[in-house]
């Protein structure tokens, strides 16, 4: 068995359920200690995180990932019990396999195997580990960055481990996200008997048309890595549950995935100047969970495509789909991040998995980007 297999069984075999880390990271820092890195646990609230580093120089090369998982739904659903790491018919099964513990397990080996050859390599190796990505996401890898950020620490390229592979690993890079902003709008009525439409002013009727021109708005036209930003509603809630009944207001909730081609204020604007445009009463809060960013194609997108053709066999294609990680928190101190990692057909379900055979390669990938970083 690997090491990084094995890695990657001890870490599954640990129940950790968002946000909690369920000593995996105790783990990883023991085996980066005797490495030579310097540890910092970084706990905030009831999250675990830490921040390791090895060496001083630049460029800095950064690790990220997340320790923590997302429930395993019905155990008696899973061919194995989902935390006792499982190999079957050449997967290895566990919560927690593919989102994303083998990645971790292969950062951790890749370093050390790259360690082993080029023990006076240039620049630095740095790691940034949270329990926090599949829960809320306020204590963990943003309360990090906001503690490098405040010292001055930057970072050059990081490497973030989600399972972005498609069909087959090795075919997917990701080098972007787009952005997550939401709206919570509240359209005023006059309550009343439907029989008596003069006494009454009825915010779902307000709110229609504005509806209607929000949804065939173009927001955008997107660019060469995004597609156009697009704008959905995902609840509308109004009534009282009686049929003679005209409700006093009707809530609803929209959200923009935006890309580098829109900005927050851009779009704030435009969906006031088409609502206030309609002439009636309401209040719209605002909450922006993930500003999109972008890293184009550069030094690491060079060098970990290299590692990958070296490693599957295959060029990897750019792509910006998807929803939101935690490289959305790290591009505020570091210019080139991107996500690479196993496949994410089972992310979240009953039955995750990884091959075995994809493993020493995840390795390998992650050692020769090290390579051809910092040699």
């Amino acid at each position: 068995m690997s090491e990084t297999l094995q890695l990657a069984k001890t870490l599954i075999a640990r129940r950790s359920l968002t946000p909690d880390d369920a000593g995996c990271q105790d783990i990883l820092i023991e085996r980066l200690q005797k490495l030579g890195f310097r540890i910092e646990r970084m706990r905030f609230g009831n999250v675990d995180n830490f921040w390791a580093r090895r060496g001083t120089a630049s460029p800095v090369v950064v690790f990220a990932g997340h320790t923590d998982v997302v429930p395993s739904g019905p155990p008696e659903s899973w061919f194995s019990p989902p935390f006792e790491p499982t190999i079957r018919d050449g997967m290895l099964y566990g919560r927690g396999a593919a989102d994303m513990k083998t990645s971790i397990a292969a950062f951790i080996t890749a370093i050390e195997a790259f360690l082993a050859q080029h023990p006076d390599h240039k620049g630095s190796i740095a790691l940034l580990i949270t329990s926090d990505e599949e829960g809320v996401a306020v204590d963990g890898t943003v309360r990090v960055v906001e503690a490098l950020q405040a010292r001055g620490e930057t970072i050059d390229y990081c490497i973030v481990g989600e399972p972005t592979s498609n069909r087959k690993v090795g075919d997917m890079i990701k080098n972007g996200r787009r952005g997550s902003l939401s709206g919570t709008l509240v359209v005023e009525g006059i309550q009343g008997h439907i029989a008596y439409p003069h006494l009454v002013r009825n915010p779902i009727h307000l709110a229609a048309p504005a509806i209607a021109e929000l949804a065939a708005t173009t927001w955008d036209n997107g660019n060469e890595y995004f597609p156009p930003t697009s704008w959905q509603i995902s609840n509308i809630n109004g009534g009282t549950g009686a049929t003679n009944v005209v409700p006093g207001t009707v809530e609803i909730l929209f959200n923009f995935r935006f890309s580098t081609a829109s900005t927050e204020q851009g779009l704030k604007d435009k969906v006031h100047a088409i609502l206030d445009k309609h002439g009636f009463e309401y209040d719209l809060k605002w909450e922006l969970s993930g500003k999109p960013y972008l890293t184009a194609k550069g030094s690491l997108v060079a060098a970990i495509s290299r590692a990958i053709e070296q490693s599957y066999g295959i060029t990897p294609e750019l792509s910006t789909s998807g929803g939101t990680s935690d490289g959305r928190f790290i591009a505020d101190i570091c210019p080139q991040v991107i996500e690479f990692g196993p496949l994410n057909a089972t992310i979240h379900k009953l039955n995750e998995c990884v091959a075995v055979a994809d493993i020493e390669p995840l390795k390998a990938t992650y050692q020769r980007t090290l390579e051809n970083l910092l040699n």
